[in-house]
């Protein structure tokens, strides 16, 4: 019996360290091995501000209307402030009026759609297909003479190439 215990305790100790170990991996990786480029979270936080950290890798929000890119319309190309990656043409923003830049169109491929049901509702989360870094959401309520998509995207989740400096 005293043996039993033994081989019992040995084994539940090596399961408690082995979870140990399997929740240190997680939480300093990419979560989804599917992007191009992968780099832990110490990497993503070297790089990036505290802000752009917590919205393109944490899923968080800038508040409404204090984005630097919210009324900006300068020609040229708004790329993905984690990876560089060009995400949208400056000919499909418009203003919106919600608060954060919008765009009607994205740039063919270089964006992910997931669904999101946090916030007790269902939405369409859109993320960097080359990072996953978290832009924002696309909604159905843009303007109609063009694609009548509303692709409502973070500021801070944006870095900007005037057009002149994109050639």
């Amino acid at each position: 019996m005293f043996r039993y215990t033994i081989v019992s305790f040995i084994l539940l100790l090596a399961m408690a360290c082995q979870s140990q170990v399997q929740q240190t991996d997680k939480s300093n990786n990419t979560k989804d091995m599917s992007y191009k480029i992968q780099k832990k979270d110490t990497e993503w936080r070297s790089e990036l501000s505290p802000a752009q950290f917590n919205i393109l890798r944490e899923k968080g929000t800038e508040r409404p209307g204090t984005g630097a890119y919210n009324l900006h319309y300068k020609k040229g190309v708004y790329t993905c402030a984690g990876c560089g990656t060009p995400l949208f043409e400056s000919n499909n923003k418009y203003e919106s009026h919600c608060g954060w830049p919008s765009f009607d169109e994205a740039i063919e491929g270089k964006i992910r759609y997931q669904k999101d049901t946090s916030l007790g509702r269902t939405r369409t989360e859109i993320l960097c297909a080359n990072c996953g870094g978290h832009l924002g959401h696309i909604f159905d309520d843009g303007p109609q003479e063009t694609t009548g998509k509303r692709y409502c995207v973070n500021s801070l989740s944006l870095d900007f190439t005037k057009e002149e400096d994109a050639k």
